[in-house]
């Protein structure tokens, strides 16, 4: 590594996770409604997993509806998140308004990026250069 590269932040992908959001997506995606699946890692181990609801009047994302999911099962410390497309298109990144709630509510939180060898696990801080941090404007 030259002086002049970013320090590599990578760990090893959760093949597991990864694996739990295709198997949802497999089973679960129809039609234009649930098209995205997420699965995310708690800190205790336990995989929970959630489908998009798309709705014209922009239904939530997969990562969102994990969020929720997540909390309803009382895992409120994700380690990793991950979220996979239908008709095995694989890995895909959390959108903007995605990565900021995944960043707010789990700012330690790793994503799975990438597609086959070039898959990894990002901190999400470092898919919001400049990040807004939520907290730091609350009062209290």
């Amino acid at each position: 590594m030259t002086s002049t590269e970013p320090a590599d932040d990578r760990t090893p992908v959760d093949e597991e996770l990864v694996e739990a959001a295709l198997a949802v997506v497999r089973q679960y995606a129809r039609g234009d409604n649930h098209t995205v699946a997420a699965a995310g890692r708690n800190a205790d181990g336990r995989i929970v997993t959630a489908l998009n609801a798309y709705h014209f009047t922009g239904g939530p994302c997969a990562e969102l509806v994990l969020i929720g999911a997540a909390a309803g099962q009382g895992a409120y410390e994700l380690t990793t998140v991950v979220a996979v497309a239908d008709r095995e298109r694989g890995v895909i990144p959390p959108c903007g308004r995605c990565r900021q709630a995944l960043f707010d509510y789990f700012p330690e939180v790793r994503i799975i990026v990438g597609q086959g060898a070039r898959q990894r696990s990002v901190p999400v801080r470092d898919l919001l250069p400049e990040t807004y941090v939520w907290s730091d404007h609350q009062t209290d």
